[in-house]
């Protein structure tokens, strides 16, 4: 025998409130709608659902045994009418997010967990690329947002929004001997180990334009490559230098182990922004993050400002 669901739905909403007009309401819906499906569903079951003349409303072994199957069916309703709530106000669903290394470990890992203090049921999943390995998952669906610098733009099917102005400085330990001259001069990092970023890295490129700026002809660098804890942890037992950008080196200054020589280094032509597809739906989750991320970077932006209006850099 067939039974229509909703009828079991109504029956364990009339048990669990206790009355038809109770249990109505708990439904939005009529008493006299709700006694004419009780009275249907015992006149085709040919069986009582509830005992005779008790008053509140007492269920027969029967009717509790169908109550139940409905009580399972209502409480499923309720968790995806909440769901649905949740996911169109970007409380619930999934953002694939990916960027490149250095960054994402530096700054965007922490405001991850700052967006799921207040967001806890939308899962993050997050990977790690440059910039054409991001444009290429980006195109064929596999990452909602990448968070990477960016200069040139590759097409026309990808928006970019800035969040951060690129800057990089000269990475050291906070007793470098560098930090004890009064007077710096740029020659004089050159005199110092490098660490080389790794090869794909555009911070490759922005450290041999340091160098040459400087009229290096040849440094050592005896350490390539390897992530951003493994450049920190090299830098905080060694002399040697880095090229960083200067959010990465400014989120690690209250630990006290990593600094920037004040010394001016030339601004690469690009900025940390957030990149998407042109015109693509996004889901609330997606969006919702993406703010986050923007809201969070512009706060450190003000603080990066504040902090270099107390620093005197070197020409």
């Amino acid at each position: 025998m067939k039974i229509d669901e909703r009828h079991l739905v109504q029956l364990a909403a009339v048990i669990n409130a206790g009355g038809v007009t109770e249990g109505a309401a708990l439904l939005g819906m009529t008493q006299p709608a709700v006694s004419r499906t009780l009275a249907a569903l015992e006149k085709r079951l040919g069986e009582a659902l509830f005992v005779k003349g008790r008053r509140p409303l007492r269920p027969t072994p029967f009717g509790r045994a169908l109550a139940d199957h409905g009580q399972a069916m209502l409480l499923a309703s309720r968790k995806a009418s909440e769901l649905i709530d949740n996911f169109r106000h970007g409380l619930a669903g999934s953002v694939r997010v990916a960027g490149t290394p250095f960054f994402m470990d530096g700054l965007i890992s922490g405001l991850i967990a700052e967006f799921h203090n207040i967001r806890p049921d939308v899962r993050v999943i997050q990977s790690y690329g440059y910039m054409a390995e991001l444009q290429d998952a980006i195109r064929a669906d596999r990452i909602d947002l990448a968070i990477c610098p960016v200069d040139v733009l590759d097409g026309d099917d990808l928006e970019f929004q800035s969040i951060l102005p690129g800057r990089n400085v000269v990475a050291c330990r906070v007793t470098h001997p560098l930090l004890m001259k009064r007077k710096l001069k740029g020659q004089e990092i050159l005199d110092f180990p490098w660490i080389a970023p790794p090869p794909t890295s555009p911070l490759q490129a922005d450290m041999r334009a340091l160098l040459l700026s400087f009229g290096s002809t040849g440094v050592s660098m005896p350490y390539v490559g390897g992530s951003l804890a493994s450049a920190m942890n090299y830098l905080k037992r060694t002399d040697a230098l880095t090229i960083l950008p200067h959010g990465v080196v400014f989120a690690y200054r209250k630990e006290r182990e990593i600094t920037a020589l004040p010394l001016r280094v030339p601004h690469p032509e690009r900025a940390l922004g957030i990149l998407r597809l042109t015109g693509s739906p996004q889901s609330p989750a997606v969006t919702a993050f993406a703010e986050f991320i923007a809201a969070g970077f512009a706060k450190l932006a003000d603080l990066i400002r504040r902090h270099e209006q107390s620093v005197i850099w070197k020409a």
